[in-house]
């Protein structure tokens, strides 16, 4: 078990690959864990040394009473790369994890080499919907949550015929802390980086489920306006393009990391 103690806290993180290669850390979304990219492990261990971590608040990493913010978990990411004396990385954040991917390139852009940002939006849902949800999983626990996630995050067809795999998040998060979850809940809450993110000027790819209701496509499109030079790349999927477009998502990240190795080489 990898163990950081950061910012006051201890974050659990594993590796796979070669440290020696370029570094991909990958930001789970709201809800999940780092198992959550299971399924990227196989396409880039070769050629990348990857960091997958629990966010504050989820998994098996520690969950103080919040609220927090996004860039207190920014600079969770900020310390572990310190703490795996990584200057610079790849980022690749899905929803929640792609909003601190955005808070990073505007605010600590020269530890990002390039940045993949899926299924999220500079301004995720609204601050009371969100605040109420803090106040149920407070109040309640998890599993009302929980039962209404596969709707949110899947569509039907993939529910349908892939129900282990919906099911192992969804046991996730009804065990997840209830604090945890109620304290990212308002650090999306309360962060908007609309006026922020025209700031951006490192590669970045984002993508998009073409049937998420959560960040919809319009999003994307709002973010590749804004983030000079993007790429937007849409996938078939809801909110968890990465698990329920697996190989789509694969093929665009591995394209756009390796891309981005053959330029800085040539340049």
């Amino acid at each position: 078990m990898s163990i950081a103690h950061i910012n006051g806290i201890d974050i659990f993180y594993l590796t796979d690959g070669d440290p020696h290669k370029p570094a991909i850390i990958f930001s789970n979304s709201l809800g999940t864990d780092h198992s959550m990219w299971d399924g990227q492990l196989e396409v880039l261990r070769r050629d990348f040394y990857l960091i997958r971590y629990d966010t504050r608040g989820h998994g098996l990493t520690h969950s103080p009473k919040g609220p927090y913010t996004i860039a207190q978990l920014a600079n969770d990411v900020l310390g572990l790369l310190d703490y795996l004396s990584i200057d610079k990385a790849f980022f690749c954040g899905i929803s929640m994890g792609g909003l601190i991917g955005q808070w990073l390139a505007v605010n600590a852009p020269e530890r990002i080499e390039a940045l993949v940002i899926a299924n999220t939006a500079p301004k995720i849902g609204n601050e009371q919907a969100w605040n109420e949800r803090a106040a149920l999983a407070r109040k309640e626990g998890l599993n009302t949550i929980a039962e209404s996630a596969p709707s949110r995050w899947f569509t039907p067809e993939f529910y349908g015929s892939s129900p282990k795999a919906v099911n192992e998040l969804l046991i996730n998060l009804k065990n997840m802390n209830p604090e945890g979850y109620a304290s990212c809940c308002e650090a999306l809450a309360t962060e908007d980086l609309k006026g922020g993110i025209s700031e951006i000027n490192i590669p970045a790819l984002i993508i998009s489920g073409d049937k998420d209701p959560v960040t919809t496509i319009s999003d994307a499109q709002y973010m590749q306006s804004q983030i000079k030079g993007s790429q937007l790349q849409e996938v078939p999927a809801s909110h968890i393009s990465n698990i329920e477009a697996e190989t789509e998502f694969n093929q665009v990240i591995k394209q756009f990391f390796a891309n981005q190795i053959k330029h800085k080489l040539e340049t």
